[in-house]
């Protein structure tokens, strides 16, 4: 690309010309116009854009540029996250600390703007669930992890009645979302540098299906069932997917993980976290990370409204 934008300065023997005898050329385009052109494009292409002249960085400043790469409902996501921030901040940078990795609630939630699609993805951390058991070190214990980027998870060594509960409520912006649930089978460690998982503790999870279910404000349901059995790795279990209307109001969502037949005790396993996430980035998520959904699941969902 750079090569082309140099050839526009040049003269028709190759040379480039001197000031009195240049020809009009992209630096010379008005701000107005560049801001125009370069609104179509995605963020990262605006931002090498950038680079090219004083004309195209003064243009890649431009509010209207950047509020057309933001959720339409920003000002409330702004509320929800922020509290109170600058009203005079342009809408470059609202959409860069949107794109950050933004804390709230104690720090057990994390949102953020996927850059590729603009989305709004949230993730609640193990601390953040109701976990039947979390108390009593005889069953869970948190851990600490580079593997997180909550930095912690739960560990479970053995208990008969596994349960875990969550509860969310936010402004999405409308739009199709997939929860999922990010659990392994072992607990992994570094030795020598190198990373491996221990799964002698491992047990009960082959023997019956864990459930899944979700449920919204306005009347959605999704249910699931899913065998765990892969050891050894970080897996991304498919919970359910809800639809957001209105994305000016607070979509309260519920959904729950469960393997309550007592016949038998279960343990071994590591939770991370559970992720919300535009159900548009779900194609991304399977080339990235492991991700039971929807093949590897026996899944027997039930999506209504009420």
């Amino acid at each position: 690309m750079g090569a082309n934008f140099s050839a526009l300065f040049r003269d028709q023997n190759g040379a480039t010309p001197g000031f009195a005898a240049a020809k009009p050329g992209l630096g010379d385009l008005p701000e107005s116009c560049v801001a125009l052109i370069i609104g179509s494009l995605d963020p990262t292409e605006i931002c090498k854009l950038a680079r090219l002249n004083r004309a195209f960085r003064g243009a890649s400043l431009a509010d209207f540029v950047w509020e057309s790469k933001l959720p339409p409902n920003y000002r409330t996501l702004i509320e929800e996250v922020f509290g109170d921030l600058k009203k005079d901040l342009g809408k470059r940078e609202i959409y860069a600390r949107l794109c950050r990795m933004n804390s709230f609630d104690g720090g057990t939630k994390k949102v953020w703007l996927d850059k590729s699609t603009g989305g709004v993805c949230l993730s609640i951390s193990a601390k953040g669930l109701a976990i039947t058991g979390i108390d009593d070190r005889r069953y869970w214990n948190h851990i600490p992890t580079e593997e997180s980027r909550f930095t912690s998870v739960a560990y479970l060594q053995q208990i008969w009645w596994f349960e875990v509960d969550g509860e969310v409520e936010f402004p999405f912006p409308a739009g199709t979302y997939s929860i999922f649930i990010r659990l392994q089978l072992g607990r992994a460690s570094k030795r020598f540098g190198r990373r491996i998982c221990s799964t002698e503790h491992v047990h009960g999870w082959d023997r019956k299906p864990v459930q899944f279910q979700l449920w919204t404000s306005d009347g959605q349901h999704a249910s699931s069932q899913c065998i765990l059995n892969e050891p050894g790795k970080w897996v991304q279990y498919h919970i359910g997917d809800f639809i957001v209307e209105n994305g000016n109001l607070l979509t309260k969502i519920k959904f729950s993980m469960m393997q309550i037949d007592c016949t038998h005790t279960k343990g071994g396993l590591c939770l991370d976290s559970v992720l919300i996430c535009p159900s548009k980035c779900t194609e991304r998520l399977k080339a990235f990370l492991n991700c039971a959904w929807p093949l590897k699941c026996r899944k027997s969902e039930n999506t209504h409204i009420l």
